[in-house]
Parts: C-alpha cells; sequence; structure tokens
C-alpha cells in the first residue's frame, strides 16, 4: 500500500514523498505539482509508521486549500491529518487551552477592523475617510505582523519605504487608541490571536508539551507567504526540532506589502544546514507557448535568487495573443467577445478568467460579458456556502440521505438523486432565461449539481451520505465548487487557482505596475504579479491593454514594461468598432469612470471618479498647475480657486487634454475660463 503511492510520481515529486524526515525545503514552480508531492509525501510518512496521522499539522493560507489537502490525504489513506490555516489550528489551540490557562470569558474575535478604527480614529479626533479608514486598518494589520508596537510605527515606515496615505504619527496615535478599546471590549483580531498563541506556549511550559507532543510532523504551504509574526508562532510549535518540510515559490512573492516575506523560504538552509532541497520545475498545467512567456516575464526580474525556469510537459497550444486597443471599453467589449467564443467552441464558462490589477476594472467586464449573455462570476464575491438557496439545498440533501433517498446503481444513481433533490429547491436542466436573481439561483444550484458528478466520475460507488459529507466539509473549509460562470479576479485572487482559458487585462503602465509602486522592490513585486496571471492558463493566453481610459479620450498610455521584449509579432492593434448601442444606457448621476458607482459629492463629478478610486494623476503637471493658478492668482489679484479649484486641476492632471475640446469635457472650465486660460494649460499640459 505505501509503495503505492509514490507510484505516478515525477522524479523529483517521488524525491519530496521519499523525503519522510525533515528539514525539507521544496521549491516548486507553478504547475509542478507541488500540493501532489506534499500529499504524498504525507501520506507515504504514515503508512510506512514514520508518524501517526494525527500527530501532522499541514498549514496552509487559505480554508479552501486546506479542504483540498484534507480531500486528496482522505483519498490516499491519510484521513486524520489536520490541514488549517495559520489561524484557524491558533484558534482552536487557543479556545481549548483558555479556560485552563487564562480563565473568565474568551475574546471575541473580529472579521474587520473597520469598526474598531472608526472608534479609535474618532476617539483621537480624527475624521477619516473609507479609503483612510481601509488604509489605516492595513497599515496596523501590517505593523502587528511585523511585530512594530505603536510606538515604533513611525521609524519602522521609514525603514520599511512605505507611504501610508495617512501621516504616519496620525496612524501610530490611531493604533494605540485601536488596541486600547480592543482590550477594554475584550476583542481580538486575527493577529492578536496568533500573537496570543505563541505567548501562551511560551509562558505555559505545560501547554507548550502538550501542543508539542500532539504535533511532532509539520508541513507549511506557500511559505514564500509567510509573515514575521505566523514565523513566530510556527516557530514556538516546534520547539527546536526539525521535522519540518515547507513549500514555496519565490517567482511568486506577491504579498510583500501585508507583511509577507521571502527571506524564510530563501534562508531556510541556512536556518537549517542539513535541510534537503528539491526543485519542481516540471510544467504539467501549461502549454509550452504559456510556459515561455512565463519564464520570459520571470527571466527579466532583478535581484532574484533561486530563480525557478520552468519545463513545460504538455503538447503545444496556441501562442499567446497580445492586443492593443483605442480605450478600455473597446478592450472589454472585446475579450467579452472573445470569451463568447471560446464558449461557442466548446471551453466550458467556468474555464475562463478575465484577470486584472485592481477591483475597479471590474465594473467594465461585468457590463461587456452580460451584453454578450455571458455568464460571470466574481472572485471574492457573497461566500457560496453562505447563500440563502445553497443553504436550502444542504438542508434538504441531508434530509434525503437520513430518508435513505439513495440510488443503488453505478454512479448515475448519485446524479439523478442529487438532481431529484435540487429540483426541489427549484433547480431544472435549462436556466433560466437572463440576468438576475432567478439565474444565480440556478447556477448556484448546478454548482452542486455538477459536484455531483464529478465525485461520481471518482468514486461510482458514492452515494448521497457520502456526498454530503464531502458538502459539510467543504462548506466548513469555504471550499466552494466551481460556478458555471467566467471568472472575474484580481491577480492577487487568482493565486493558486487554474483555468483553461486567461484574459490578462490592463496591462498598461500606472496600473501594472500600479502607480504606487516605487522602489525596485515593489516593481519586482508587480512583475511577479504579471507571473502569477501568466501561469494561471493551461490553454489560450490573452494579454491586452488600452491607450486611453473612456472612447474618445487621449491616447497617452503605454504598455506595461514588463512586455519589452516579450510581445513578438502577435501584437495586435484592435479599434474601438464595438457596436456600443447595444451596452446598456443607464439615466441618472454621472458614473464614476472607474467602478461605476454613481457620483454624487461635487468635487467626484468634477473629477470623474470617486476619491477614493485609483488615479492617474500626473504628479508633475499637477505641480505645475497649481504653480502657474499662484502667479495668475497674483497676477489679477483675485484668489486661487476663482480661476480653477483644486479639484478641476486634478482633474485637468488625470486627464491631459491635448485640445481645447478635450479641455471643455472637463467640468469646471466653462467656455470663460477656456477663453481665458485655455491656451495656457493646453501649454502646460503638453510639455
Amino acid at each position: 500500500m505505501a509503495e503505492s503511492v509514490l507510484e505516478g510520481l515525477d522524479p523529483e515529486q517521488r524525491e519530496v514523498a521519499e523525503a519522510v524526515q525533515g528539514p525539507v525545503c521544496v521549491l516548486a514552480g507553478a504547475g509542478t505539482g507541488k500540493t501532489r508531492a506534499i500529499t504524498h509525501r504525507i501520506a507515504y510518512a504514515t503508512l510506512t509508521g514514520v508518524v501517526t496521522p494525527q500527530r501532522v499539522l499541514a498549514v496552509t493560507f487559505t480554508t479552501r486549500a486546506a479542504g483540498e489537502l484534507r480531500s486528496r490525504l482522505r483519498q490516499l489513506g491519510a484521513p486524520g491529518v489536520q490541514a488549517r490555516t495559520f489561524h484557524a489550528a491558533a484558534l482552536r489551540q487557543l479556545s481549548y487551552f483558555w479556560p485552563r490557562v487564562i480563565g473568565g470569558d474568551p475574546p471575541k474575535i473580529i472579521d474587520s477592523k473597520i469598526g474598531l478604527v472608526a472608534d479609535a480614529a474618532r476617539a483621537c479626533g480624527l475624521s477619516l475617510g473609507r479609503t483612510e479608514m481601509r488604509d489605516v486598518a492595513g497599515e496596523i494589520e501590517w505593523a502587528k505582523v511585523t511585530q512594530n508596537r505603536p510606538e515604533d510605527y513611525p521609524a519602522a515606515v521609514v525603514r520599511a519605504g512605505r507611504r501610508p496615505s495617512t501621516e504616519a504619527v496620525d496612524v501610530a496615535r490611531v493604533y494605540a487608541m485601536y488596541e486600547q478599546l480592543r482590550r477594554e471590549r475584550n476583542l481580538l483580531d486575527f493577529e492578536g490571536m496568533l500573537e496570543l498563541t505563541a505567548a501562551v506556549l511560551t509562558e505555559h511550559r505545560e501547554v507548550a508539551n502538550q501542543v508539542r507532543e500532539q504535533y511532532r510532523y509539520f508541513v507549511v504551504d506557500e511559505f514564500q507567504d509567510v509573515n514575521p509574526l505566523q514565523k513566530m508562532l510556527l516557530d514556538t510549535w516546534l520547539g527546536g526540532r526539525h521535522d519540518l518540510c515547507v513549500v514555496g515559490d519565490p517567482n511568486q512573492t506577491i504579498y510583500s506589502f501585508t507583511g509577507a516575506s521571502p527571506s524564510y523560504l530563501l534562508g531556510f538552509t541556512r536556518e537549517h544546514p542539513d535541510a534537503k532541497v528539491v526543485k519542481l520545475v516540471r510544467d504539467y498545467r501549461s502549454t509550452p507557448q504559456v510556459v515561455r512567456l512565463a519564464n520570459g516575464v520571470i527571466d527579466q526580474a532583478k535581484g532574484t535568487r533561486h530563480r525557478l525556469e520552468l519545463v513545460a510537459q504538455r503538447e503545444n497550444g496556441p501562442e499567446p495573443v497580445f492586443n492593443e486597443y483605442d480605450d478600455e471599453v473597446a478592450e472589454a467589449d472585446d475579450t467579452a467577445r472573445r470569451a463568447r467564443k471560446l464558449i461557442d467552441e466548446g471551453v466550458p464558462a467556468r474555464e475562463i478568467a478575465v484577470l486584472f490589477r485592481i477591483n475597479a476594472q471590474s465594473q467594465t467586464y461585468e457590463a461587456a460579458l452580460a451584453a454578450v449573455g455571458v455568464p460571470y462570476v466574481l472572485r471574492g464575491a457573497e461566500r457560496f456556502f453562505e447563500r440563502p438557496e445553497v443553504r436550502e439545498a444542504v438542508v434538504r440533501l441531508r434530509g434525503a440521505a437520513r430518508a435513505g433517498a439513495d440510488a443503488e446503481t453505478d454512479g448515475t444513481g448519485l446524479i439523478m438523486t442529487v438532481r431529484h433533490v435540487l429540483s426541489g429547491a427549484g433547480f431544472s436542466d435549462r436556466p433560466p432565461e437572463g440576468a438576475g436573481a432567478a439565474r444565480a439561483r440556478w447556477e448556484s444550484l448546478a454548482a452542486l449539481a455538477q459536484l455531483a458528478e464529478d465525485m461520481a466520475a471518482d468514486d461510482p460507488k458514492a452515494g448521497l451520505p457520502e456526498f454530503v459529507a464531502e458538502i459539510e466539509e467543504r462548506a466548513a473549509a469555504q471550499h466552494a465548487p466551481p460556478l458555471e460562470g467566467v471568472t472575474l479576479a484580481s491577480l492577487h485572487a487568482a493565486k493558486g487557482l487554474e483555468w483553461d482559458a486567461v484574459f490578462l487585462v490592463g496591462l498598461a503602465e500606472g496600473t501594472l505596475p500600479i502607480v504606487y509602486a516605487k522602489t525596485p522592490e515593489q516593481i519586482e513585486e508587480e512583475r511577479r504579479l504579471l507571473y502569477v496571471g501568466v501561469t494561471r492558463a493551461r490553454v489560450h493566453l490573452t494579454l491586452s491593454w488600452a491607450l486611453a481610459r473612456s472612447p474618445g479620450g487621449s491616447q497617452m498610455r503605454r504598455p506595461s514594461r514588463f512586455l519589452d521584449g516579450l510581445t513578438g509579432k502577435t501584437t495586435t492593434h484592435t479599434p474601438a468598432r464595438v457596436d456600443r448601442t447595444k451596452r446598456r444606457v443607464t439615466k441618472g448621476p454621472q458614473p464614476c469612470r472607474v467602478c461605476g458607482r454613481p457620483l454624487t459629492a461635487a468635487v467626484e463629478r468634477k473629477l470623474g471618479r470617486c476619491e477614493d478610486c485609483p488615479s492617474e494623476l500626473n504628479e508633475e503637471l499637477f505641480v505645475a498647475l497649481k504653480d502657474w493658478r499662484a502667479e495668475v492668482s497674483a497676477e489679477q489679484r483675485i484668489p486661487a480657486y476663482v480661476v480653477f479649484t483644486d479639484a478641476t486641476l486634478q482633474a485637468i492632471a488625470e486627464n491631459r487634454p491635448d485640445s481645447m475640446e478635450d479641455l471643455a469635457r472637463i467640468p469646471g472650465v466653462g467656455k470663460v475660463k477656456l477663453d481665458r486660460y485655455g491656451e495656457a494649460v493646453l501649454g502646460l499640459c503638453g510639455t
């Protein structure tokens, strides 16, 4: 039985599986079967008696990944292994030991810091907007995972080269008040949970001994994303032992801004000089054409050690396509048309993804896909198992399983039984016409029906009780089945996923790399984001960018620097020739040009976007415009805002008009001001 676990592994994967005692470091490139390697390693270790399943703790970063690990280990004959996120493992231990070592009511875990940050800001006499509160919450999280107290925060920000949107001294004040309010209200955030767990283990030897006796064999996935606080907890769990296997890819380090550090992966052999290092580079996910482009993206990286060059194992496929568009609307419309064509050619909608740098880009693609009748799913939206129709379906399936409504057939019985039960919740073989709530409900139920088909294909003997057990385990891990629709997701949210066809959109300077990436390290992290996006594609890959944001706008953008030397002869320019009369026209307030939200505030209408949506502000032009306005104000002896308000100057610096017509379209530039100041402003815009 143990030897059968090694069958089908390639030489490097087998080397990982047979290295049953640590320390072991697995450098695993995208699509190289790292999950396969580590699950077979755990299964082989348990089946050969090196460790019992209950003594293994496999740590991941998402509940989805943890659920996937448990599912695979169960199939390999190691069902007792604990696979959890850092936070889930810490919460489990803290809850268990709390009555013994602390006592009293345990603190309430808070899912979001925003409410407490708002209270802390008010207590400090600060008025913060929505975006500022999110930014401050992010800064507090970064400070806590990097182990910087409120009084240390301002100096730490300078050392790290961070540029918070709120003054560092004010962030420190809010941070200190946040901690005070949190303690007074008996609340605990996720970072505090990890820190408190480590403290309990450190201060109570009997607790540490019990935990270390329970868990003697550790595996940590995505080790390049570990932050200092997580590393501290891991070291506390280990207690000086070395039965540790870490897995990661330095090319996929994309969370440094949250405090994650690849140094623990890259420096693993310094910390563990006798560690065994295995590299996985055989890419089973993508075609040679996609792999070649991925290698080309990362080959241009600067200062990367342990760079992994992937070796494609699949047959040839189509070359990646590079498309240039006049504007973002044309880009979205053509992307939707191409997705529609792939679906018509037989590619399932759930095997197609549109990936972008920031979530605000999603709105345009939602409208474009809806216009051509393509269903879509927003990655990171409402949790699947919390949807009312899914909760109802699970209740019905549980009841049917208890009633013995299972068919004794060869796998088709499970499929037919599940479909029959789901029909009582409104499921039918044909989806309802159009979009809306009815279509969303049907798609949720269809995902459960598809899950039954997948289970029946894997195990024809599986029945309704096994299916219900699978659903309940997935619900506990928030491991949702794939929905039937094109996935819309940010590049960060796409990590760990893969599709047959991927559209990487908005690949223009200022978006990728993002405009606020200034340091060489930040630029390189943006490059790795593109690498992650490329390696999500199995077969079809399209990369695109637009020369202007809006139809008729100045085409001042240029493609991302990361594409230099990679586009070859496949680049095509696709003009904005899509029939936009079929696109939905909305009446009412002016929409934000970035996220589409109705603009109600005067300053937002003038800017043409929400204040907290990303902008393409040309800072040099903005400064030049303000200097010019100051001179005009002094010469004409009028207040500066009478010439142009700050919001109008900002809108000019963002749009950079190159004609009187373009300048006249900017709110705040009427005919009188156009006649009086137009030529001077255009002169500044052209320099």
